[in-house]
């Protein structure tokens, strides 16, 4: 038995908007076509959720850090398939 079965609508808002964040933060192929604008997308919505208190600092701090390393795997061809055959012929 769930002893807590009904959200406020402030908890409503931040699973909501935090379902949102990794949506967008799961989206390998805006990732890997524009790693720009997922990247200030995912922090305008991480800056956002913080503007109107529906997480703290820590939280908001935790979101930044993983859009961070997401753009900087992304930007380094991390979202890119190893293509072998490619690369057995510049052996």
């Amino acid at each position: 038995m769930n002893a807590y079965t009904k959200l406020s609508l402030l908890e409503a808002q931040k699973f909501a908007a935090l379902d949102a964040w990794f949506a967008r933060y799961d989206d390998w192929k805006l990732r890997r076509d524009c790693p720009n604008n997922y990247h200030d997308d995912l922090l305008r919505q991480a800056d956002e959720m913080d503007r109107l208190r529906l997480i703290g600092f820590v939280e908001w701090r935790e979101l930044r850090v993983l859009a961070d390393q997401a753009f900087l795997r992304s930007v380094a061809g991390g979202d890119f398939p190893v293509n072998q055959s490619a690369a057995l012929v510049f052996r």
